[in-house]
């Protein structure tokens, strides 16, 4: 005959009372709600697989075999990224899909100033209670971009943490793997003095600047994120939304010829801080402010914090998303492929020898 279950505990000696059979949901981690989120995760990711995947999402790796006729001689590209602060401005609007993409986009631009084409791509995501349907928005939004790039959502994690994050919250980081023929790779080598400098524009801030900007907007102007602003035309929250772009469509061909010497993606620190990671040691660049147009929503937020034209360059990308740096022989190609795709470019400066720096001429139209 099996024991009785007894309802103490004797430890050393010690008797202490047992209240219930405790389960892993006690602590709030419901593993059956995970399940059903990571069902959906799976049937969303499977949109996205191409040729080179060669398992389904659930194992404990994911498995890639890249294309041996498509590449000669390829080196792989990775990067690891977070969509920051913008998260706060989605937990209050509970709009969740566009972070989903953003952190895709910003990946994915990162891996293309090397050269890079998108193979696939991890998430992690964690929350302090696991929700499902606010998960479901965020792989929408992560799957649609990767199928737009042709990129395997191949795996992640998905991490219900009581405790650790205040409730409606998560945090959010994605991985990329690219690759990138090695004599087409883009490191700056070939980039001299007189190539010219040409920008895409952003849609807004982007995945930058929204410690600053969430400050200036909601504590300084004591906005909600469901007022309008006229000078926006639009209401704050949705503007802040607005989501990063994606540079590959445009720039896929571009690269894939040869056509540049070198890119740089505009995130975080600006043009100030960015510019210069895509020059060799002799140069340096020089920007002529006034040459793009800057977006309202910076013009906007500069004024609400009075803030002086050196710190908004190092902090905001102000309407530029990506520069490409062309020489002078290419031009024509360049701006010939961008109009036909009907893509907005502004020439905003030139390489000049010097040190990896951006001289700035004229001044901020803010």
């Amino acid at each position: 005959m099996a024991p009785a279950f007894r309802s103490v505990l004797n430890l050393r000696g010690l008797e202490l009372p047992l209240a219930k059979l405790m389960r892993y949901a006690d602590a709030g981690v419901d593993i059956s709600r995970a399940d059903r989120a990571k069902q959906r995760i799976r049937h969303l990711a499977r949109r996205t697989s191409t040729p080179g995947v060669l398992n389904d999402i659930g194992a404990f790796g994911a498995l890639y075999q890249l294309d041996r006729k498509r590449w000669k001689n390829p080196v792989l590209v990775a990067s690891a990224d977070g969509v920051g602060t913008k998260l706060k401005v989605a937990f209050a609007m509970g709009v969740h899909s566009t972070v989903g993409a953003d952190i895709v986009n910003h990946c994915v631009n990162d891996i293309l100033t090397q050269g890079a084409e998108p193979l696939f791509f991890l998430d992690y995501l964690a929350m302090g209670k696991l929700e499902p349907e606010v998960v479901e928005q965020i792989i929408e939004g992560m799957a649609g971009a990767c199928k737009q790039a042709g990129c395997a959502l191949i795996g992640g994690e998905t991490a219900e943490m009581p405790d650790f994050y205040p409730p409606g919250e998560y945090d959010l980081a994605g991985f990329i793997v690219g690759a990138v023929e090695r004599e087409r790779i883009l490191d700056g080598s070939a980039v001299r003095a007189g190539d010219v400098l040409l920008a895409l524009p952003s849609s807004g801030l982007h995945t930058n600047g929204y410690s600053l900007a969430r400050k200036l907007v909601f504590e300084v102007a004591g906005l909600k994120p469901d007022t309008y602003v006229a000078e926006l035309q639009n209401k704050v929250g949705a503007e802040l939304l607005k989501p990063h772009r994606s540079y590959l469509p445009a720039l896929r061909e571009i690269v894939r010829r040869g056509w540049v010497a070198g890119l740089a993606h505009i995130t975080g620190g600006g043009i100030t801080g960015n510019l210069p990671r895509a020059l060799p040691r002799n140069t340096q660049a020089r920007v002529e402010l006034g040459s793009w147009p800057v977006l309202p929503v910076f013009a906007w937020l500069a004024r609400l914090g009075s803030m002086a034209p050196a710190e908004i360059l190092s902090t905001f990308n102000l309407g530029v998303g990506m520069i490409l740096i062309v020489p002078p022989k290419n031009v024509r190609q360049v701006e010939a492929h961008l109009k036909r795709r009907r893509e907005k470019f502004f020439a905003i400066g030139r390489i000049e020898p010097g040190k990896p720096s951006v001289v700035y001429a004229g001044q901020l139209p803010v």
